[in-house]
């Protein structure tokens, strides 16, 4: 709870109050706020100040005032609920990318230009110089993965691989990258890697996606092991 200060509160100020608690997430979407007395109690007001105070914040549809029943949060206001990308696990960053990933392959042997698969080649490169380096390798391989998606020419796949791709900076996906990036699955990674550029190269879309396949399964199977260690 925000605690009053010895101040005395008027209704704007009371209102502020409730309304940090509703973005703090002590009071939830649809939950019921404690009684007008029960308020004036807590942050030591009038209950005259305290309907003020819930008035001012219905006109701001942030909370309703059901007589007989109680008040409401109803309200935008309420932004307590993290984002996917804050919750999601990096088995959810993998399964999103299994729904993704195969097809931008193809659309690269559709749309990808020399250039592309130039700079792709370097990440490839990049990525074998430092097989016993997890932390640079990690780099060059999201930057592998971004660049796969520029080659499509799709903005709207560009931002949802974005999207993705940020789940990459949360510390549980950190950590789960240490326990799992050993040479030994790195240079296995960069061998899919550099499979998938010379598939999209060679303009054959469907052998490109497969092995996009293959290399999620592996990713996948490496996280599911750390997981379970």
């Amino acid at each position: 709870m925000v605690e009053a200060s010895n101040q005395r509160l008027g209704s704007p100020e009371l209102s502020a109050l409730i309304r940090q608690e509703i973005r703090n997430g002590n009071y939830l979407l649809y939950d019921r706020l404690p009684s007008e007395r029960v308020l004036a109690e807590t942050y030591g007001v009038a209950r005259g100040t305290v309907r003020e105070a819930l008035g001012r914040l219905a006109k701001e549809n942030i909370v309703e005032v059901r007589r007989g029943s109680g008040t409401y949060v109803i309200g935008p206001d309420q932004v307590s609920v993290p984002s996917p990308i804050e919750t999601a696990s990096p088995l959810e960053l993998i399964d999103a990318r299994f729904a993704l990933e195969p097809h931008i392959c193809r659309l690269a042997v559709l749309n990808g230009r020399r250039q592309d698969f130039d700079h792709m080649q370097t990440l490839c490169d990049r990525m074998e110089q430092n097989f016993d380096d997890p932390a640079v390798f990690s780099e060059a391989d999201t930057e592998f993965h971004r660049a796969l998606a520029q080659c499509t020419r799709n903005s709207l796949l560009i931002w949802i691989i974005e999207q993705i791709t940020s789940v990459r900076s949360q510390d549980e996906w950190t950590r789960m990258r240490h326990l799992t990036l050993d040479p030994e699955i790195i240079a296995n990674y960069n061998k899919q890697h550099c499979q998938i550029l010379e598939y999209i190269r060679e303009r054959a879309p469907e052998e490109a996606a497969n092995m996009m396949k293959t290399h999620l399964e592996t990713a996948r199977l490496s996280l599911t092991r750390a997981a379970e260690a």
